[in-house]
């Protein structure tokens, strides 16, 4: 497989039925660049204009955007474009990487031979705000890792176990439903999954984080793409040292590893470090925002021309 390339619009629309006179927001709209990930364009839209806007990376090495407002504004527009090319970085053998309890060793308080990739990973071992880190959850997990068994062989079988057991349900759950409810119920959405099974790893003792970004999509056979149907997605990444990348992504939603379909944003411990838009305002009616995102591959067909659009005026504003 071949590296592919992607034209992505994340388009999010505030309509706060009454003026907002200040606000500050967080935005995590920008894609890493990985050894398999290669970032050609990328911008981020506001209307109407920030007063203040920085733009660096968080705590993790995500890029990350701070706006503010301070005037009065009803509206806002976050306008996310990309064109990004990913190659293929699935590890040619699952059976290479170390038996699951080297790595939990490795990443012990009392590790004798602590290793700098071995401390970074660490960060991503403990209870985070949406990952507990129970009993329960081990047990759940545990046949899925006998001794002996390669930290990917463990991996690749939980996911499927969780892909297997678990029903897809987006009214099942809000983003404040806790992990333990969420094994209980077997039901939720990519954001739940994500979360379960990095609490099953890191109640191991194994070292995971949240992966958010896109998951291209394919409309049914003869019918166009849908502009603005798709949706962010969220996966987990698995840290096995020795293998080619360290960190070794799974879907549990879709029993899959990541690939070429997938593109990354960012990562962090869990959905609290890397929301896609966090912050606070001072008016509004509270109104849901309206989200529409579309993942495009540039290679296979021809861009519509509302993303067309959407380029030539980020080109004319450049």
């Amino acid at each position: 497989m071949t590296t592919v390339r992607y034209h992505v619009l994340h388009e999010t629309r505030y309509d706060y039925g009454s003026a907002v006179s200040l606000s500050q927001q967080q935005l995590h709209l920008s894609p890493r660049i990985l050894s398999w990930q290669r970032i050609d364009e990328q911008s981020i839209e506001i209307e109407p204009a920030p007063s203040w806007r920085r733009d660096g990376q968080d705590a993790f090495g995500n890029p990350v955007c701070w706006v503010a407002f301070h005037a009065p504004h009803d509206a806002l527009l976050i306008r996310s474009v990309m064109t990004i090319a990913v190659e293929p970085h699935v590890p040619a053998d699952l059976h290479d990487s170390l038996p699951w309890e080297e790595v939990r060793d490795r990443l012990a308080y009392d590790s004798t031979e602590p290793r700098p990739e071995d401390l970074d990973a660490v960060r991503f071992l403990f209870e985070s705000p949406h990952v507990r880190v129970k009993h329960e959850l081990a047990d759940y997990a545990a046949d899925c890792f006998p001794p002996g068994t390669p930290v990917l062989v463990g991996t690749q079988a939980l996911m499927a176990k969780i892909f297997r057991e678990f029903k897809f349900d987006p009214e099942a759950t809000t983003v404040a439903t806790p992990v333990l409810e969420v094994l209980e119920k077997k039901r939720g959405v990519c954001q739940d999954f994500a979360h379960l099974m990095i609490a099953c790893l890191r109640a191991l003792g194994l070292a995971a984080r949240y992966v958010s970004g896109y998951l291209l999509t394919r409309p049914p056979p003869g019918k166009p793409r849908l502009i603005g149907a798709d949706a962010s997605h969220a996966w987990i990444s698995v840290y096995a040292p020795g293998s080619e990348h360290d960190w070794v992504d799974f879907d549990p939603t879709n029993n899959l590893l990541p690939d070429t379909e997938h593109i990354t944003l960012s990562f962090g411990r869990d959905f609290s470090d890397i929301s896609p838009l966090r912050g606070i305002i001072l008016g509004g009616g509270g109104a849901e925002p309206e989200v529409a995102v579309t993942v495009f591959p540039i290679d296979e067909e021809e861009l519509p021309a509302e993303l067309s659009a959407a380029s030539a005026a980020r080109a004319n504003k450049e």
